[in-house]
């Protein structure tokens, strides 16, 4: 029984380190993950589901409708409330149908059908959302976490060279000044990492808010390639919405249109008599339209108009997808261009310098001042060409992003 729990707890210690160095997580997980947390979506998704419901029953007839009654009963006299006194007394039973042409009924189908698809892009349109809002936040939190890098660097290399001062001190090689400056800036180099940890915490519960839980490691983000305009355009959500909006109001004057036909409903009844014989009564109600032009046709131009409005809102959806995509194509060209620039003009120089001073240290030809004014302006010209690599990529995500997965499917 020992050896048993011995070899247990021996196996348990060799999985511990594999247990423990998970992988990091992702973009693209960290994407799914907030598509299936979203309640957005979900609620989203179960507004299609109940439109396409609606839909199928839309193109049904009308229930029937059944009528029992009593006719011609007596209230006064002595057959008074007696079914069976009076030959003129006779139960009815009878059902009615309303009729609604085959035409009509498809038409009024092509209308809720419209609707769903309406309700089946927002669907898609939330999902997008969800996708790009929690790609940002990853984003945030990822580059926050490089910056956090940076300033714990910084506050090492200060602390080393610190130590260093006190120990040039001690042999006196060194000066009160030089250990007093070195303080300082260990204070402001562990201000800086506190605060920078601080916004890397706040990152980290933006994205939580989209995963349910907050991540150990975050891996480098692979953003996809960007749509061309053409595409971008046609999936953005607001033009995708705004063209079920115009086919949703099109198919609804279609339906009101044809409501100039009035619809007829016909009823068969069944009358039984006492002593005398059964009767059965057939007939058909026809509404009389008396004035189209001022009702039916009123209700007609109504949707016609509505479906104008919508076209009109679908002309500035596009315009409006259009002109961003633009911005930001140019945005991020101008980003690609300022990163490579920047890195070739500015950081390859400042990790350059910090080098030989660190070069020029070791030999005794540097004050250890100039090896920490070195460092520290490599840590800030990092930290500028992170910030743009985020500002960079975030534009990269909305453009991949923002489109709804698949178009117009």
């Amino acid at each position: 029984m020992v050896s048993r729990s011995l070899a247990a707890a021996a196996l348990t210690a060799t999985l511990l380190p594999a247990v423990a160095a998970a992988d990091p997580l992702t973009l693209e997980r960290a994407l799914e993950l907030a598509a299936q947390r979203s309640e957005a979506v979900r609620g989203a998704r179960a507004g299609a589901a109940g439109a396409a419901e609606a839909a199928r029953a839309a193109g049904q007839l009308p229930d029937p409708m059944l009528s029992v009654g009593i006719e011609n009963l007596p209230v006064t006299g002595p057959d008074r409330l007696r079914t069976t006194a009076d030959s003129m007394t006779m139960k009815r039973v009878g059902i009615s149908q309303e009729w609604v042409s085959a035409e009509k009924r498809a038409l009024r189908q092509a209308a809720a059908q419209a609707q769903a698809d309406r309700e089946s892009v927002t669907a898609e349109a939330a999902l997008a959302e969800a996708r790009l809002q929690a790609a940002l936040a990853y984003l945030d939190a990822f580059y926050a976490g490089e910056i956090a890098k940076l300033t714990t660097l910084t506050e090492h290399h200060v602390h080393e060279e610190w130590e260093a001062a006190k120990a040039r001190l001690a042999s006196s090689a060194g000066t009160s000044q030089e250990v007093l400056q070195l303080d300082a800036a260990r204070g402001v180099a562990e201000d800086e990492s506190a605060d920078v940890r601080q916004q890397q915490a706040a990152a980290l519960v933006a994205l939580e808010r989209w995963l349910g839980w907050r991540p150990d490691d975050l891996a480098p983000p692979l953003l996809p390639t960007s749509a061309a305009e053409q595409a971008y355009v046609a999936a953005h959500p607001a033009v995708l919405q705004a063209q079920r909006e115009v086919e949703a109001a099109r198919a609804e004057a279609s339906a009101t249109a044809a409501n100039r036909e009035p619809n007829w409903t016909w009823q068969v009844s069944y009358g039984q008599r006492t002593g005398y014989s059964d009767m059965v009564a057939v007939g058909v109600s026809i509404p009389l339209p008396v004035a189209p032009r001022e009702r039916q046709d009123r209700e007609t131009s109504a949707k016609l108009a509505l479906a104008t409005k919508a076209e009109a809102t679908l002309e500035e959806a596009t315009r409006m997808a259009s002109a961003e995509y633009r911005a930001m194509s140019s945005d991020a060209q101008r980003l690609g261009h300022r990163v490579q620039r920047y890195t070739a003009a500015v950081v390859t120089p400042a990790r350059q310098r910090t080098q030989a001073a660190l070069a020029g240290y070791r030999s005794n030809q540097v004050p250890l001042m100039v090896l920490f004014e070195a460092r520290h302006a490599e840590v800030d010209v990092q930290r500028k060409l992170l910030a743009m690599q985020r500002e960079l990529a975030k534009v990269q995500a909305q453009l991949a992003f923002r489109p709804v997965p698949g178009g117009a499917r």
